[in-house]
C-alpha cells in the first residue's frame, strides 16, 4: 500500500506534488525524473523526501538536466523541493 501512494502524484495549487516519503538514493532524483516528462515546460514539481541524500542528489539533479530548483526546505524530518521544469 505505501508504494501505491508514494507513486501517485497529487496535484496541489497548480504543482504536481510526489510523496517519497520512505525512498532511499537514488529513487527520489529516478521519480522526479519520470514525473517531470508529464508536466509542461515552467510547471512546478514538488518532491516530499525523508532521506537525508536527498539535499545532495536533488540540487545536482537539476543542475545536470537544467531544471531550476526554486526552493529547499527542511520541515523536521521531510526534505521539500520545488522544480521548475525548464525543457
Amino acid at each position: 500500500m505505501i508504494e501505491a501512494r508514494q507513486q501517485a502524484a497529487r496535484r496541489r495549487d497548480g504543482e504536481t506534488v510526489l510523496d517519497l516519503r520512505g525512498l532511499r538514493c537514488p529513487q527520489p532524483v529516478l521519480r522526479a525524473k519520470k514525473a517531470l516528462r508529464n508536466i509542461q515546460v515552467g510547471s512546478a514539481l514538488v518532491l516530499e523526501c525523508t532521506d537525508p541524500l536527498t539535499m545532495i542528489d536533488v540540487p545536482a539533479f537539476t543542475q545536470q538536466t537544467g531544471h531550476t530548483l526554486a526552493a529547499q526546505r527542511r520541515e523536521g524530518a521531510l526534505y521539500v523541493f520545488k522544480i521548475v521544469k525548464q525543457r
